[in-house]
């Protein structure tokens, strides 16, 4: 069987599909956490509305925390594949090929004019989906009357895990951090 010599281009070309192939699976990923997060907002709090306990509110903080934090890993990883292709395997590849550039939509969909809004945007829904409802239902929790020291120290140890998720949240959608990218 006769052997065939692999170019460094066809590797390049084979790294950027394999690369391309793992951001759109965690595209979909992280998307469908969202959609997650709501179905389970939902359902603890029809739960505990029919069951009139305002302590099982306390379920949806972890949920959100944890839902949360994986949406935002997988976020962090979509734009660092991204920074990649821009930065690392676009320009190696084009200069193999002696173009200009390569894989010019990672660097021309970035220029959009509503970009930033939309990041904005996207902000205050991640915000809200995984900070302020949990944060809410440990308020209505608080406010209901029937707490309990130890369910109140829980409570505080989950605003507390909020709070910080809340501010990596913020952090990594602030522009121009240290690796000179925002999320997404």
């Amino acid at each position: 069987m006769p052997e065939q010599d692999v170019t460094v281009g066809q590797l390049l070309l084979a790294e950027y599909q394999s690369v391309k192939d793992e951001q759109k699976a965690r595209i979909g990923f992280r998307d469908n956490l969202l959609y997650v997060t709501l179905a389970v907002v939902a359902a603890v709090i029809a739960a505990a509305a029919q069951a009139k306990q305002t302590s099982m509110l306390l379920a949806l903080p972890p949920v959100c925390v944890v839902l949360g934090w994986t949406y935002l890993v997988n976020d962090e990883k979509i734009s660092a594949i991204g920074r990649y292709l821009r930065d690392e395997l676009g320009p190696r590849l084009a200069q193999l090929a002696g173009a200009e550039g390569a894989f010019g939509w990672e660097n021309f969909h970035r220029g959009d004019t509503r970009r930033v809004s939309r990041k904005v945007v996207q902000l205050v829904v991640d915000l809200l989906a995984f900070c302020v409802v949990p944060l809410g239902a440990l308020v209505v929790y608080w406010a209901g009357g029937g707490t309990s020291p130890g369910l109140v120290i829980l409570s505080v140890g989950e605003a507390l895990a909020v709070a910080g998720l809340g501010a990596y949240i913020v952090l990594y959608a602030v522009p121009f951090r240290s690796t000179g990218d925002s999320l997404g």
